[in-house]
């Protein structure tokens, strides 16, 4: 299977340039899954509605969220009705929508995508570690699913890689979200699975992870509350990673970067 993981879509220019690339990157790279995450999508802050709809509608088959899963309250009716929209699995019970979702593609073929947070610097949810490993007693991987893709919500790389570690041989990819920063240590673990610490965003980085410079900087020189950060508008890149795996086993085959357009040094996957 091919999958694609693209990290945090920041604003409008983020939202449009993955919009307007990923026709053809689908068409490029024969790509079986697109798995996007998206809870900054919204003017920097949450995911709407009508915003997650026209992902979805633009070939995105998944959306991840994080810590600004709620940002928007107009979600929190949405998300039960879309399972394709995956929050924290590692909410309280009873929360609203789900931590994971089965996409069968076409062809038969079964993808489970997972989206957990963590907790260091983090809010204080539920063991990421315990739920994950209740999560996957529930699947079989090259067996009950072809593939397994889990988006680590977290701050610290410490935990991405002890999640990482832990889940190795387990799924096909482990990929880190939030700090908006692509990392370059892409790579098969020890037991085949995908790993990177953090995918980056898609967004302007002109910016300060996303957000227009002057209002970031100002809160850091003067440590004093100033205006509403809002998302740079400037050229997007849009960052991720590509994975092919085998669907006897579900594990890693190759895996590269993706940085398309804005600042950042381009890459596409060459397999």
């Amino acid at each position: 299977m091919r999958l694609l993981f693209l990290g945090d879509i920041v604003g409008r220019t983020g939202r449009e340039a993955v919009l307007s690339r990923l026709p053809a990157l689908r068409e490029k790279l024969a790509l079986d899954l697109v798995v996007v995450n998206a809870e900054n999508a919204s003017h920097g802050f949450g995911l709407s509605p009508a915003i997650a709809t026209s992902l979805l509608q633009g070939g995105v088959d998944v959306l991840t969220l994080g810590n600004h899963a709620w940002d928007r309250r107009d979600l929190i009716g949405h998300i039960t009705s879309e399972p394709r929209i995956v929050r924290p699995l590692n909410y309280p019970p009873g929360t609203p929508g789900q931590g994971s979702v089965v996409v069968e593609l076409a062809d038969g073929r079964k993808a489970l995508v997972v989206n957990v947070m963590g907790r260091l610097f983090m809010d204080p949810l539920d063991d990421p570690f315990r739920c994950m490993n209740e999560l996957l007693n529930k699947h079989r991987l090259g067996a009950t699913i072809q593939a397994a893709i889990v988006d680590l919500h977290a701050e610290a790389t410490s935990e991405k890689w002890a999640m990482g570690h832990m889940l190795d041989g387990r799924v096909s990819l482990v990929v880190g979200t939030h700090t908006h920063t692509p990392t370059a240590d892409h790579r098969i673990l020890a037991s085949g699975t995908a790993f990177q610490t953090d995918a980056g965003m898609c967004g302007d980085y002109d910016s300060v992870i996303g957000m227009t410079k002057e209002p970031a900087v100002t809160r850091f020189v003067r440590k004093m509350p100033g205006e509403r950060l809002q998302p740079a508008e400037g050229e997007a890149t849009i960052c991720g990673i590509m994975v092919e795996t085998e669907d006897a086993t579900g594990l890693a085959r190759r895996v590269a970067p993706l940085r398309q357009g804005g600042l950042l040094a381009q890459t596409l996957p060459d397999f």
